[in-house]
């Protein structure tokens, strides 16, 4: 016997227990609790099949039919088989499904439409923006001026002062999108705005990218220039990125931009499982999905504002629902903590005018794309309204105590998810 056997041969669990326990750790946390932090979702069985396969050896850099090495035709037809499914998803004229992140998907624009020192007009981040629309510790903050537009008191885009700021300072580029918006962006009128400056315009919709190809949220085209995903979200994917452009024409830039401008060889397994989550996003069964993803949003804005607690913009169109703590008195960090040890996990989050830090919050950004791929419905997202209330109306009536877990509550939530498995184990 060769003397490498060992490695083909030995499993995880032989061949590093420590990283196998952590693992099995992670998987019994997965199928015990309920994902409610908006970014989390699952792949499909055949998509973790992709991103599991051999395909994972190939070294691909550049493009199809234009690698720098050989061995590559095979995977030149899964990219292939991306690229046109994620121009059908979204009605584009040109894909790039390389991109390792949405904010690699967002450089890429910024590589593709500016030069350091442009302006760029995007939403703050507490209103409901992205660290890679200009956060001045990012990338895209350091080598570029940005211009932050924000919200009504109510918490609706202010278009009206998006369309002041592009007269005064004359952007490049204009972002919309984000992750903490909940609600639809007028396209048309940011398209306007962006036209009497001579601007570009770049939705980034990776928080709603799976309702907009399940025909639950408006499409950024014909009125955008440029649409970056993540595909994990809602797409139901694995964690990577991507770019479409509205026309044909602005590909080339956006495919140097990728390579060789911001990265060198991308991860042939990642899009190998994009190209299987794009196909599944096609099938027609995505729009009950899609639908259902919203439909459970609203209602866990709908009847957590029934127990009072304040929902950001009043409710939502989007997979997740933006809870603004401040009236009751909670922080966001205690309220995830909080949701946490009860089984239920979500993420603090700033809200429109926060003025707490990053790390403590506001607020509470509780998504439902991963419950409802795992088979919960309108039913389990009405009752996680109610147990969420019960939670947080405990630490609102207890302010500073250390408050043990509600043993009625952690049943109930572990018998919610026992219904609703994963994989089979």
């Amino acid at each position: 016997m060769s003397t490498n056997a060992w490695f083909f041969e030995d499993t995880l669990s032989k061949a590093d227990p420590e990283v196998a326990l952590h693992i099995a750790a992670e998987e019994a946390r997965l199928r015990g609790q309920i994902e409610l932090v908006a970014p989390k979702n699952y792949l499909s069985r055949a998509a973790r099949e992709a991103m599991n396969s051999m395909v994972v050896f190939a070294t691909i850099e550049g493009y199809p039919g234009k690698r720098y090495h050989a061995g590559v035709e095979n995977f030149d037809a899964i990219e292939r088989l991306a690229i046109e499914r994620a121009k059908a998803m979204f009605g584009g004229g040109h894909a790039n499904v390389q991109p390792h992140s949405g904010t690699q998907a967002n450089q890429a624009v910024y590589f593709a439409t500016l030069s350091p020192g442009d302006t760029v007009l995007s939403m703050d981040l507490a209103s409901g923006g992205h660290l890679s629309h200009g956060l001045k510790s990012n990338l895209s903050g350091r080598w570029f001026n940005t211009v932050s537009y924000g919200t009504t008191d109510e918490g609706f885009i202010d278009y009206d002062a998006m369309e002041q700021l592009a007269r005064e300072h004359r952007p490049k580029l204009i972002i919309v999108g984000g992750s903490s918006y909940p609600r639809a962006i007028d396209f048309q009128r940011v398209s306007a705005i962006a036209a009497e400056v001579g601007a570009a315009t770049l939705a980034d919709v990776a928080h709603f990218s799976g309702l907009i190809a399940g025909k639950q949220y408006p499409s950024p085209f014909p009125h955008i220039d440029f649409l970056t995903s993540t595909t994990n979200k809602n797409l139901r994917g694995p964690r990577g990125g991507l770019v479409v452009c509205r026309d044909a024409a602005m590909g080339r830039k956006i495919d140097s931009a990728v390579f060789p401008g911001i990265q060198g060889g991308p991860h042939p397994n990642v899009m190998a499982a994009k190209a299987v989550c794009f196909g599944e996003a096609l099938r027609p069964e995505f729009v009950e999905y899609a639908s259902s993803v919203l439909k459970c949003a609203r209602i866990l804005a709908r009847e957590l504002g029934g127990r009072g607690y304040k929902i950001v913009t009043g409710g939502t169109d989007t997979p997740f629902t933006m809870v603004d703590l401040r009236t009751r008195g909670i922080t966001g960090d205690t309220a995830q903590k909080a949701l946490e040890e009860h089984g239920i996990t979500a993420n603090r989050n700033l809200v429109p005018n926060d003025k707490e830090s990053p790390n403590v919050t506001s607020g509470l950004r509780m998504g439902t794309s991963a419950i409802v791929a795992r088979g919960m419905g309108e039913t389990e997202a009405s009752a996680l309204a109610g147990m969420i209330a019960d939670v947080l109306d405990q630490v609102a009536a207890n302010p500073g105590k250390d408050l043990k877990p509600d043993a009625n509550i952690v049943e109930k939530v572990s018998s919610m998810a026992a219904k609703f498995p994963l994989y089979p184990v």
